[in-house]
């Protein structure tokens, strides 16, 4: 119960590891939490864009009403994960939160391809998910990660097979893994 209490504040881990900066770009991919949007579009302001991009209007409506509680902007598309309708190099910044691991791999490889093409070059794709769990919490987490994912690499190995680079894991905190990617530039 702790971590939900820390997560409902202002200095919520995943979105001090986002980096954002006032007036960035954010997409969300995904809608596993929708008040972190909300939360991501407070800390990029008014002079910034959150944008959520949701497979159904099933994940919309909650996404909605989190900005609205918190009384901020957020522009929600429903749409296919691996199509984003948003313009080419359009954020500075995407997060996807606890999706990844949970996908079947033609659908992880649709969803970051997606990703990448609306970032910047020189943005960053940040993967939130569930750190791996050991022992008994291994066997009553719940979580129905594909089987193959963590064996093959994981997070970073999805990405750099995506084309980003550098790779690196940030940080493992309050059972969250925080892995992120840059979009490199195509010019040698």
């Amino acid at each position: 119960m702790p971590i939900l209490k820390k997560l409902k504040g202002e200095t919520d881990l995943r979105v001090s590891m986002a980096g954002l900066r006032l007036g960035d770009k954010v997409l969300q991919i995904g809608s596993g939490d929708p008040r972190l949007i909300a939360m991501l579009a407070a800390r990029v302001g008014i002079s910034g864009q959150a944008s959520a991009l949701v497979p159904d209007d099933g994940g919309a409506a909650p996404i909605n009403r989190a900005a609205q509680s918190r009384g901020v902007l957020v522009d929600v598309k429903v749409a296919p994960l691996r199509t984003p309708p948003f313009a080419q190099g359009w954020f500075d910044v995407v997060v996807i939160p606890a999706l990844i691991g949970a996908m079947r791999p033609h659908e992880r490889v649709g969803t970051l391809q997606g990703a990448r093409q609306v970032l910047r070059v020189g943005g960053r794709c940040l993967i939130i998910e569930s750190a791996p769990r050991g022992g008994l919490g291994a066997l009553f987490s719940g979580r129905a990660l594909d089987p193959h994912y963590r064996s093959q690499g994981g997070a970073e190995a999805a990405l750099r097979a995506e084309g980003f680079k550098p790779v690196r894991t940030l940080a493992e905190r309050q059972g969250l893994l925080f892995t992120e990617g840059v979009k490199p530039d195509p010019a040698p």
